[in-house]
């Protein structure tokens, strides 16, 4: 085979068989060069031009090789093709977040951080992806620049807000990709296209020079094809040492909270995960349901509304006063849900936070992790949201409704992709760890991936 069908090949496989250590393998071996691997990438994207102009607000393919050119190919990210979700700014582009609105802004001045660390550390940043606008929801439909389709099944949707992202990863048009997560934007999408989530505390990625959405909420960090792949990233944009992870196979002792996480599943993601917590359980974990008053808490202040809400209608209220007419109708309907929310009713919902998070780090005491359906569904078609604002919130409500509880707790989170026998799409499960425990969230979690791995009948 030569080294430009290698290059083909590479991009064609499913993600967990394009992990950043295949990538390493692969270039250390020679079976292509980084030059090679780029223009491979681009074929692909011309090939499936319709996925491209739906996962991408920018793809452009002279910038991609001009930045090629100039990488440091000692870095330890050095070629690797990562995307980076609109609300990032890069110096040189505008920053439109989704929008229309923004669309006359300056280009920015400087890289945010995080597209900074991953540009020192080498990363070739393939191109600016589609989301929701304004990060405000967790579906990823987009009436300014389409809706990504989702890698299983086209006319589903890949979850949001980080939807282009997870694309450009399912479809073979990035290694990896640079997201953002307030109530479950890494998360969600990662669970309906397959791929691994990571959502880490708060503190641990700077988030100086992305587009907020809450800021009290608001996280940084990656979607990839496996837990590795996202530690190695978390590394980089943490500016912390790489997690030495030994997946190998034992015991954890995890913790499924009993209530309202577990209602309302679709039947598909209920039997999904009974089956995952099987194959857990066959490995040797020991999985408990207990209630945990913490999860508890949190969920009761997001129902009444939580703090995403508030924070973004008054970030957007000059905005949107301005500007209405430029959203997407249901973004602004959001948004104007915001607007009467009294500062008592605020306070009220944010004063119990740091409480609740210091009762989780109690309550984990003895566990490795709580475990849970990342989203309460499949994804959901595209044409039954795209025109029924009834059925477009309730299905937002569902599909953040288990993440966000742990935005609110400032957990680190991450989703594992899971395929059960004979299903056709895949489902998430949820691992979860207090705040600051990102390193060891992502031990457990690449022992978890191993176990179910040996069940999956999908590779």
């Amino acid at each position: 085979m030569s080294q430009t069908d290698a290059a083909r090949t590479f991009w064609n496989h499913p993600p967990r068989q394009r992990r950043l250590a295949d990538w390493q393998a692969a270039i250390d071996g020679g079976d292509f060069t980084p030059a090679q691997a780029l223009e491979a990438l681009i074929e692909r994207a011309r090939s499936q031009a319709d996925v491209t102009a739906t996962a991408f607000t920018e793809f452009d393919v002279e910038k991609l090789r001009d930045r090629l050119a100039r990488i440091d190919q000692t870095e330890p990210l050095a070629c690797l093709p990562v995307s980076v979700k609109d609300l990032f700014d890069v110096r040189g582009e505008v920053t439109r977040a989704g929008s229309r609105v923004l669309g006359d802004s300056r280009p920015a001045s400087d890289d945010a951080a995080a597209v900074e660390r991953l540009r020192r550390a080498g990363a070739l940043l393939t191109g600016r992806t589609n989301m929701s606008e304004f990060a405000f929801s967790g579906l990823g439909l987009n009436r300014h620049y389409g809706t990504p389709p989702n890698p299983f099944d086209g006319e589903r949707i890949t979850g949001g807000s980080t939807s282009g992202g997870a694309a450009s990863v399912a479809f073979g048009l990035a290694a990896a990709t640079l997201g953002s997560d307030t109530g479950g934007s890494l998360r969600i999408p990662a669970a309906f296209c397959g791929l691994t989530g990571f959502k880490p505390s708060q503190q641990s990625v700077p988030g100086e020079g992305a587009y907020p959405l809450a800021p009290s909420l608001d996280c940084v960090g990656p979607i990839a094809p496996s837990v590795d792949c996202c530690a190695r990233l978390w590394s980089i944009l943490a500016n912390r040492p790489l997690p030495v992870l030994d997946a190998t196979p034992r015991p954890l002792r995890l913790v499924i909270p009993e209530g309202g996480l577990l209602n309302e599943l679709d039947d598909a993601v209920r039997a999904g995960f009974e089956a995952a917590v099987a194959a857990l359980e066959t490995h040797g974990c020991h999985i408990d349901h207990l209630p945990l008053a913490a999860i508890d808490g949190a969920l009761a202040i997001n129902q009444q509304g939580g703090l995403v809400v508030p924070e973004a209608a008054a970030l957007h209220r000059d905005q949107l006063a301005r500007a209405e007419a430029e959203y997407d109708p249901l973004i602004a309907e959001r948004l104007n849900g915001g607007r009467d929310i009294t500062a008592a009713d605020y306070l009220q919902r944010l004063w119990p936070r740091a409480g609740w998070q210091r009762r989780f780090g109690a309550e984990m005491a003895g566990f490795d992790a709580v475990l849970l359906p990342t989203v309460a569904t499949l994804p959901p078609s595209r044409a039954e949201l795209e025109d029924d604002a009834a059925a477009f919130q309730r299905a937002n409500r569902l599909a953040l409704r288990n993440t966000s509880v742990f935005n609110y707790l400032d957990a680190a989170s991450i989703s594992l992709p899971y395929f059960p026998a004979g299903a056709g799409l895949p489902i998430g499960l949820m691992l979860s760890r207090p705040q600051g425990d990102d390193a060891l969230l992502l031990q457990h979690a690449s022992v978890a991936e191993a176990m179910l791995q040996d069940n999956d009948q999908s590779i």
